[in-house]
């Protein structure tokens, strides 16, 4: 039963996933209709921050996104640790613990430049677009933003659940 249960649910993950993946194409769409609007309307220079902007959202998010599960990985392992956890180990856990926690505060702080990057980039924007595109803009950023999150978030659901079914038919003869 248990098996059968953990198959219906990556089941219906791999269904979410694709769901997801199809409206990841949806809005790259959007975001290529933006782009060519953006292009005919601001000056080479503008474009280029735009762009550059557009880009280092998918960056900085996916590091922040994998920093953090890296994390929460290394701190569920440190939670494990009992008294048959040699020494080692344990500083090699906390270790690991220690640089990923300093490498998400990087990449926190690039995200608040980021932040403050696309405030420029909404200027900068607002100086040609009508309020309905300058609103599309916005709703771009944050669906692509969002739909980052949820790849990301589904991926792990998926890989947590096919490691369980993996070592549960292992256990069985």
């Amino acid at each position: 039963e248990l098996i059968s249960s953990l198959r219906s649910k990556l089941q219906s993950l791999w269904e979410e996933r694709e769901l997801v993946l199809a409206e990841a194409r949806e809005c790259r769409e959007r975001g290529e209709e933006l782009e060519a609007a953006v292009r005919g309307v601001c000056k080479p220079n503008e474009f280029e921050r735009y762009l550059m902007f557009i880009g280092d959202l998918e960056k900085v998010v996916s590091l922040l996104l994998c920093l953090s599960s890296r994390l929460a990985r290394v701190q569920n392992a440190m939670r494990r640790i009992d008294g048959n956890t040699d020494a080692e180990e344990k500083q090699s856990l906390k270790e690991r613990h220690e640089l990923l926690s300093r490498q998400r505060e990087d990449a926190k702080d690039l995200k608040e430049n980021l932040d403050r990057r696309d405030r420029v980039v909404s200027g900068i924007l607002a100086k040609y677009l009508s309020e309905q595109q300058l609103q599309g803009y916005r709703r771009f950023v944050q669906a692509k933003t969002s739909l980052l999150i949820e790849q990301k978030d589904l991926e792990e659901q998926i890989k947590f659940f096919e490691e369980q079914l993996e070592n549960l038919e292992k256990s069985i003869p």
